[in-house]
């Protein structure tokens, strides 16, 4: 694995982020199932949201997200549109648009909507693409993948996020397939995927979701121990089959726990 250095901020990110893991009293009782797996190509059919919220969305893109330099215009336009306070407990909807990761219950928390804008744009998403998520949480990240126009498949491995996040992608009308299962070993049946998204840390790659990575493929995903500071990585399947490494920021996320443990 080769690594080249890319270091978009100085300072250390901090982020919450969507589970990919609960309690192992949680995890081991987790069963295995799915819903009916999006059309090929699909976009989602959710209206554009024109409420009392759309001042607030347009303000958080403009000095959260523009503001520290995420450039891609579909990242920036799905940012505006998703509602954000829907995926969020009702106490803490007036908190949706701040600068920072929100508790969803479980244990898990939403991430700060910078490092969901950043990790939006280093997937490098075009429509039509097959993207894996691991770690539906709140179900706000795969929401705006399918805002973008992709064919979005996320596991959660907490049976009541997975349910709760279900039930919104229903009520707003976005497209996405869902499994409850431990994220570590990806979702074979639908791979391979163009792109991967990780949205908690284990402390090595997990090699099912390099394997189930096409060719040209990215996966973006934070890297590191339990408790402490860990890095951010993309990891892209080069021309020669290779994996090669971008180390980019320093972040912190809620672990990665197998079901197993």
């Amino acid at each position: 694995m080769r690594e080249s250095h890319a270091v978009l901020a100085a300072a250390i990110l901090i982020a919450g982020a969507c589970s990919a893991s609960s309690d192992s009293s949680q995890s081991t009782a987790a069963p295995l199932t799915t819903t009916p797996p999006a059309p090929a190509a699909s976009v989602t059919t959710a209206p554009v949201v024109d409420d009392s919220y759309t001042e607030r969305r347009t303000t958080m893109v403009e000095r959260q997200i523009e503001g520290r330099g995420i450039r891609d215009p579909g990242v920036l336009d799905v940012m505006r549109t998703v509602p954000r306070h829907q995926f969020v407990p009702e106490r803490l909807v007036d908190a949706a648009y701040g600068d920072r990761a929100l508790p969803i219950g479980h244990g898990q928390t939403i991430s700060q909507p910078y490092i969901v804008a950043l990790m939006s744009e280093l997937l490098e998403v075009e429509p039509g693409q097959k993207v894996l998520e691991i770690g539906t949480g709140s179900g706000y990240q795969a929401a705006l993948l399918a805002e973008m126009g992709v064919d979005i498949y996320s596991v959660e491995i907490i049976p009541e996020l997975a349910t709760e996040a279900r039930n919104r992608f229903d009520a707003l009308g976005y497209q996405v397939t869902t499994l409850t299962a431990d994220g570590y070993f990806g979702w074979e049946e639908y791979a391979p995927f163009d792109a991967i998204i990780v949205t908690a840390a284990p402390d090595h790659v997990p090699q099912p979701l390099v394997n189930q990575l096409a060719p040209g493929g990215r996966m973006v995903i934070p890297i590191g121990p339990v408790g402490a500071v860990q890095t951010m990585w993309r990891f892209t399947v080069d021309e020669t089959g290779e994996l090669v490494g971008e180390r980019l920021a320093d972040v912190r996320f809620v672990p990665f726990t197998r079901s197993e443990e």
